[in-house]
């Protein structure tokens, strides 16, 4: 009687247990749900202000290339330093100090009425911005499935379509660009709180093989010596090179070349990122019964389908639909790259590949479109397909190289 009750006691311990595990983990996924979407709404605020920032500040319409290059070289040098800081102070608390970085430089936007002390904030919201991009991305990838992977960068696409919406907002209704800054900083302050409040759960999920690994942090000689390493960050480059010229570029090539009218153009250019967010909900559905490698080759594919049809002699309708299609073909890559990183690398090196990952990354988001800016300029903007078409097929190259090497 007494054996039968204490295994009756144990097994409803167990079950305690459990449920309260479960219960956390799950806590711990939303909070990091509301991360991905917080990265995502600063990210297209500059674009959306601008046009009545730059007037008020009397610079040239150009000076935002200068807050963009900023914020991006502090993004780069923030993302090589992720694999130290991670190590020493943890994914949680990397968040939530990225966060705050984040949250003080829109605060400072928000109170800034010339240009020059935008080129202040610009340093701790470039940052903030690569360090918390690379600790979260790693994080998800070591414990969570491939499918929250999609649907996490589904978040920070609706965090980026949210952005311009409450920037719009405060400047239909007369309060000014630097109330959009106010309302998102605040939004980034209140998730500050939550993240600092949610430390204990990170802790939880530290698994024994992170806990094991060395603490000394890798330099980026010694990352890109590591097997494999220049083959996936080649591939990011080419990635995101992909989706920044696309996204830059393509209503250019729809106006000047396929001759469909601005506003069409302008419409369905921003289609092209709704396809991404809406593929990405889609992946995450997709990869419970594809790998990350077929993923990865599937979007490949859908990419190399939609630039088919850009380039088909058939009316401009036709060319919006290989637009979305190549958007709908960008949503898996991003996200089953990073996941298949500690498959590929080990969980001991995934921090320091990923946050090279990031710094790739950027440096192809500024580099690529400008090059293809010049092209256009010199040559034709005809040949917006035959340039992306040069990237995805070096991507392709780079991710069958990296599966050989194993």
């Amino acid at each position: 009687m007494d054996i039968t009750f204490s295994l009756c006691y144990i097994g409803e311990s167990l079950n305690y247990y459990h449920t309260k595990e479960y219960v956390m983990i799950q806590l711990l996924l939303a909070v990091i749900y509301l991360a991905f979407i917080s990265l995502g709404l600063p990210d297209s605020l500059l674009g959306a202000a601008w046009p009545t920032m730059y007037p008020e500040f009397h610079v040239p319409v150009s000076y935002a290339g200068i807050l963009s290059m900023t914020i991006s070289l502090g993004t780069i040098i923030s993302s090589l330093q992720s694999d130290r800081l991670t190590k020493r102070l943890g994914a949680g608390k990397v968040t939530a100090i990225s966060v705050a970085m984040t949250a003080l430089a829109l605060l400072g936007f928000s109170v800034s009425h010339s240009f020059w002390p935008l080129i202040l904030w610009a340093i701790p919201y470039g940052l903030g911005a690569g360090s918390v991009d690379a600790a979260l991305n790693n994080y998800v990838a070591l414990h969570f499935e491939s499918k929250h992977m999609s649907w996490l960068h589904c978040m920070w696409g609706v965090g980026a379509a949210t952005g311009p919406y409450i920037m719009g907002y405060a400047l239909n209704g007369g309060q000014g660009w630097n109330a959009g800054y106010l309302y998102i900083g605040l939004m980034q302050i209140a998730l500050t709180l939550i993240l600092f409040l949610s430390l204990p759960l990170w802790k939880r999920e530290t698994s024994k093989e992170e806990s094991d690994a060395s603490a000394k942090a890798l330099s980026l000689k010694e990352v890109l010596s590591i097997s494999g390493a220049k083959e996936i960050m080649l591939m990011f480059f080419c990635y995101c090179a992909i989706e920044q010229t696309s996204g830059l570029w393509a209503s250019s090539y729809l106006v000047l070349y396929k001759g469909i009218s601005a506003e069409l153009a302008a419409s369905f250019a921003s289609m092209f990122y709704i396809g991404i967010t809406v593929g990405r909900a889609i992946s995450g559905f997709v990869t419970m019964k594809l790998n990350d490698t077929q993923m990865i080759r599937l979007g490949q594919g859908i990419i190399l389908a939609g630039l088919l049809v850009m380039t088909l002699p058939l009316n401009g309708y036709v060319t919006l639909a290989g637009l979305i299609i190549i958007g709908l073909g960008c949503a898996p890559i991003y996200p089953c790259v990073i996941h298949s990183t500690p498959a590929h690398f080990g969980a001991d090196k995934s921090q320091a590949i990923i946050g090279v990952q990031m710094a790739f990354a950027y440096v192809g988001t500024c580099l690529m479109p400008p090059l293809f800016g010049l092209i256009a300029n010199h040559v034709s903007v005809a040949l917006l397909p035959v340039y992306l078409l040069a990237l995805i097929l070096l991507m392709a190259f780079m991710h069958e190289r990296l599966l050989k090497k194993g």
